[in-house]
């Protein structure tokens, strides 16, 4: 290509300059060559730096602005499918909670989640083939995700600053756990924290919104009114089977995972993980599921963690309707009308020591003086150990 340069120039030289002796040929033929040397020089050293393979080689069909980071790019590892090969759903269709949702098992996980009084279930043999659903409840954007990987089944809001921004999925891990972006500036985010890594939103945070991981049949008995993810997604997929058969498996790795292990636990042990404050409190579910409930404090704050009978895995066998049980969680404060309850297992349901009245997994009343009452649900996740 250069040799071609070097000769349309050559020709231009000599229509413009005329007749030339050998020796002012020869000069202008060096000067030539060696200012496009220059040029060729130039050119090699913008592409080889740092900057420039970070740009064009880390992030292939990205926009993202690689210059404002609060990570090494070198931590960012391809998930296997690309960009959006994990297709995000973006309009999300529901069916009602009171209907014979003949293809969801009464036992099977789905993430319930409840805003302004509005109660909606996502069931997890949808969210294992999509891992986010951009929605929105009593007109507040909300984005549920469920990493496999981690188990990680986290809600936001999706308003940053006054402005709502969308989701999807950018086909890259970061010590196994989902890495998303948004569609307005194609930042990337953690989603195990909610915080942008790369790209122009850096120094942001998504707001979490309380949601817990329970039964279809315990959703459908506590909200009767609510509403149920539908399979009409506009994407066909084999919902109801597992991708990830015997992943969850205790004895197992996780899949690249590149950090380093806590050596006291498992790294594939469940615990039910609660941030209030800055303050961080894990509780596995081999001592939950046994105590079924734990009273406990963090940050001042009076809780009570719930665990009972209920979801199974989504991560076990190859249907989910056939996974062994995990249980379902909830974790809540413990005050109320200017009470501090404390809570014992009652088999699957909860008693007050103060009132004697029966709660539920989702921390309503159902029996007693309290009856009808809702205890303040509090943000959690159920996190394998390495997340």
């Amino acid at each position: 290509m250069f040799v071609g340069i070097i000769k349309v120039i050559n020709m231009g030289f000599k229509a413009f300059i005329g007749g030339e002796t050998t020796m002012e040929a020869k000069l202008r033929e060096f000067v030539i060559h060696f200012c496009l040397s220059l040029v060729c020089v130039g050119v090699l050293v913008a592409a080889l730096s740092p900057a420039a393979r970070v740009r064009r080689s880390n992030l292939p069909g990205f926009k993202t602005n690689t210059d404002k980071r609060t990570i090494d790019l070198s931590e960012l590892r391809s998930g296997g499918p690309g960009k959006d090969g994990i297709p995000a759903i973006h309009k999300p269709k529901f069916v009602s909670a009171r209907k014979n949702v003949r293809w969801l098992k009464p036992a099977e996980p789905v993430i319930a989640l409840t805003v302004n009084g509005q109660a909606r279930a996502y069931p997890l043999q949808i969210l294992i083939w999509h891992e986010m659903v951009n929605d929105r409840i009593a007109d507040v954007p909300v984005l549920v995700t469920f990493c496999p990987l981690c188990y990680t089944a986290i809600v936001f809001e999706r308003t940053i600053d006054g402005r709502e921004y969308t989701f999807g999925v950018s086909g890259m891990l970061r010590y196994s756990n989902l890495v998303m972006y948004d569609r307005e500036t194609e930042s990337l985010w953690q989603q195990a924290t909610g915080e942008a890594i790369v790209g122009d939103m850096v120094g942001k945070q998504l707001d979490t919104l309380p949601a817990q991981i329970i039964s279809y049949e315990q959703f459908r008995r506590a909200y009767p009114e609510g509403l149920v993810l539908s399979r009409n997604t506009g994407f066909k997929r084999d919902y109801g089977r597992n991708p990830y058969v015997g992943y969850d498996d205790i004895n197992n790795r996780p899949l690249g995972y590149q950090g380093e292990y806590d050596g006291r636990v498992a790294p594939m042990e469940k615990f039910i993980t609660v941030t209030i404050e800055k303050t961080h409190k894990a509780y596995p579910y081999s001592i939950t599921s046994q105590r079924r409930v734990i009273n406990d404090q963090i940050a001042d704050v009076p809780i009570a963690v719930f665990h009972a009978e209920g979801a199974l895995s989504v991560l076990d066998a190859a249907r989910t309707a056939y996974s062994r049980p995990s249980g379902s969680t909830g974790v809540f404060d413990r005050r109320l009308d200017e009470k501090t309850l404390s809570f014992q297992a009652d088999g699957n349901l909860f008693v007050d020591s103060q009132t004697s009245s029966t709660w539920n997994i989702t921390g309503k009343a159902i029996v007693g003086p309290f009856a009808g009452k809702q205890l303040k649900p509090i943000a959690h996740g159920d996190y394998f150990a390495f997340t």
